[in-house]
């Protein structure tokens, strides 16, 4: 039972933007699980939940990396970066993105798990990711992918 809470967590947590705990609780309710909030507490932090400042200034949960096996689906890319991708800038054969301030690794995290073919890899730091493209891509053409995924 708790692998399958713990799974519905990790999902609910990508999927919506939970701001507290207790929020988190009624979520699962909602999904058949009976937990609390000393219960989801645990779950928060063994799975390694952090919170992060998104548009606006609330604070939500998210996991910095799932199982790295998974893919993320388009649509998810898509929401994440405009949730928390500010800015786009180019210097090849490097993609800079920034975000707001301890927001980069969900960003890098759902980028690596996305799969894309045209990026080797990501970096995060605090608010900015460096993204290495993948030889062969015009860096200047990913911007634009990634800009229009961002919403900018």
């Amino acid at each position: 039972m708790k692998a399958q809470r713990q799974h519905a967590v990790e999902r609910l947590l990508a999927e919506h933007q939970v701001t507290s705990q207790g929020h988190l609780v009624d979520m699962l309710a909602e999904a058949g699980f009976d937990a609390t909030q000393a219960t989801v507490s645990r779950d928060l932090e063994e799975l390694g939940a952090v919170k992060v400042r998104i548009h606006g200034g609330d604070l939500v949960y998210a996991i910095p990396e799932i199982a790295h096996q998974r893919t993320v689906p388009e649509d998810h890319l898509r929401r994440v970066f405009s949730d928390w991708v500010v800015d786009v800038a180019v210097n090849t054969p490097l993609i800079v993105l920034r975000t707001p301030p301890g927001s980069a690794h969900v960003v890098a995290s759902a980028l690596d798990r996305s799969a894309r073919p045209d990026v080797i890899g990501s970096v995060a730091g605090d608010d900015t990711i460096m993204v290495l493209v993948a030889p062969g891509v015009a860096a200047s053409e990913l911007a634009g992918t990634f800009r229009s995924l961002a919403g900018l």
